[in-house]
C-alpha cells in the first residue's frame, strides 16, 4: 500500500528554452547569478510539499554544471535549511555520492544534519555518473568496476561508524585510524562523532544495472532501493523488482513484490492527455538531450546520442523515443488526475509491499509548472490514492 509520496528535484535552473528545436546541452552556459537560482526553487518546492501532503523531497548531489542542469553540490546543508523553513516534509539526499567524500566526513555531516533536523534528514547514497565530477575529485569513474569497489568499501565504513560506538577498518583505499601516537597512546580505533540519533540509519540507493552483486550488496547492509521509469507489466523495472525480491529473500529478508522499494515516475496533469502530451513534450526532450550522452537512456545507438548533440534538425531525424512511448511504458503519467491515479492503484495491485513512490518533472521543467503541478497532484491525485487505500483496509 503506497504510504510515503515524494519528488525529486536535481537542481535545475529555470532555461530560457527547451527541447529539441532549443540549445544544445553543451552549449548551455550561465552567469553566477542564474545557477544560484536553484536554492530559491528549492525553498518553493520545499514549501509546497510541505502543505500539500508529501512525505519527502528528495535532491541530488552534483558539481561543476555550468550548463545549469544539476547545480546542488551539498545536499545535506541544504537540507538542514529547508527543514527551518518547513514542518512535515523528510528531506532526503537522493544521493549523496560517495566516490565524491571521504566516508568519515560523509557519516559525520549526515549524522549532523540528522541531529540539527530532529531526524528529518533521510540518508541516500550513489556511484554517480558523471565522469567531469567524479574524476575531477580525484576518485574513479571511467573504470567501472575501480568505482564500484570504492563506493563499497566507503559504504562498509559508514555502516561500522554508524553502528559502533568505536571501531577500526582495513581496506584496498582506506586503514581507519592509522597507527600513530596520540596523546601518550598508540591509536587503534576511532569513534564517529556524533553519531546518528536514528539507528539503524534508514538508508536509499538508486538501483541501476541491477546486478547481483549490486543488490546482494544492498541486502547485506539492509539499503532500500530507488528505480526511475515506472513500472509498466512485463517492463524492465518489473523484472528488476523480482529479482530484489528474490536477492533480498537470499538474504533472510522476506517480502512481497515492492518491499523496500521506492518506484520513480515523471508525471504532467492537464484537463486531458492529448494536452499533458502537448506540455510536456519539450521537457521530454530536453531532459534526452542531457542524459542521453552519459549513457542514461538505454538502448540508443552512438549515432543516435550524436544527433542529439547537434540540434534540432539532426535529433528529429534520428529515430529518437517519444514520449508517446514513454507514456505507454508508464514511465511518464500523463493525462487527467483520474487516469493517473487509476494507474497508481494499478500498479499498488501489482506491487502489495509498495508503501513509497516518487513523482515529479524532468530536468528542464521551469518552476512555476513543477509547483503548479506538484500542487495538482496534492490535491487532486494523492487524495484519490488515499481514498482507495481506506477502503481497501
Amino acid at each position: 500500500m503506497i504510504e510515503s509520496v515524494g519528488t525529486l528535484y536535481a537542481g535545475h535552473i529555470d532555461l530560457e528554452e527547451v527541447g529539441f528545436d532549443s540549445t544544445p546541452a553543451n552549449d548551455r552556459l550561465y552567469s553566477e547569478e542564474q545557477l544560484n537560482t536553484v536554492y530559491s526553487k528549492a525553498e518553493s518546492i520545499a514549501k509546497v510539499l510541505d502543505t500539500n501532503g508529501y512525505d519527502v523531497f528528495w535532491m541530488a548531489e552534483h558539481h561543476f554544471q555550468r550548463e545549469g542542469y544539476e547545480c546542488i553540490p551539498n545536499v545535506l546543508m541544504l537540507a538542514v535549511h529547508l527543514a527551518h523553513l518547513t514542518s512535515n516534509i523528510r528531506i532526503g539526499c537522493g544521493f549523496n555520492v560517495s566516490p565524491m567524500w571521504h566516508p568519515l566526513r560523509m557519516a559525520e555531516d549526515y549524522a549532523t544534519a540528522e541531529i540539527l533536523t530532529k531526524g528529518r534528514v533521510v540518508f541516500g547514497v550513489g556511484r554517480g555518473y558523471h565522469a567531469r565530477e567524479i574524476e575531477s575529485f580525484g576518485s574513479p569513474m571511467l573504470d567501472g568496476d575501480a568505482n564500484r569497489e570504492l563506493f563499497e568499501e566507503q559504504v562498509d565504513v559508514m555502516f561500522k561508524a554508524f553502528n559502533s560506538d568505536s571501531f577500526s577498518h582495513v581496506g584496498k583505499n582506506y586503514v581507519i585510524p592509522p597507527q600513530v601516537p596520540y596523546r601518550g597512546y598508540e591509536l587503534k580505533e576511532i569513534t564517529l562523532v556524533p553519531r546518528p540519533v536514528q539507528r539503524p540509519v534508514e538508508c536509499w540507493q538508486p538501483i541501476v544495472s541491477a546486478s547481483e552483486r549490486g543488490l546482494s550488496f544492498m541486502a547485506k547492509h539492509g539499503i532500500k532501493g530507488i528505480i526511475g521509469g515506472g513500472a509498466a507489466p512485463g517492463g524492465g523495472s518489473e523484472k528488476v523488482i523480482k529479482e530484489w525480491q528474490r536477492v533480498q529473500a537470499n538474504h533472510g529478508i522476506e517480502t512481497d513484490l515492492g518491499g523496500n522499494l521506492c518506484i520513480g515516475f515523471t508525471f504532467h496533469i492537464a484537463d486531458s492527455e492529448e494536452q499533458a502530451i502537448k506540455e510536456a513534450r519539450p521537457f521530454f526532450e530536453e531532459n534526452l538531450k542531457m542524459f542521453a550522452p552519459l549513457g542514461m537512456v538505454k538502448g540508443l545507438t552512438d549515432h543516435q546520442v550524436d544527433q542529439l548533440s547537434k540540434g534540432s534538425a539532426y535529433a528529429r531525424k534520428a529515430d529518437l523515443p517519444t514520449l508517446e512511448q514513454a507514456v505507454e511504458s508508464g514511465s511518464w503519467l500523463v493525462g487527467t488526475p483520474e487516469s493517473i491515479a487509476e494507474k497508481l492503484m494499478e500498479i499498488q495491485d501489482r506491487y502489495p509491499a509498495l508503501k513509497s513512490i516518487n513523482v515529479g518533472q524532468v530536468i528542464g521543467t521551469p518552476e512555476h509548472v513543477i509547483l503548479e503541478q506538484l500542487e495538482r497532484f496534492g490535491k487532486e491525485v494523492m487524495p484519490k490514492v488515499r481514498k482507495e487505500n481506506l477502503a481497501t483496509i
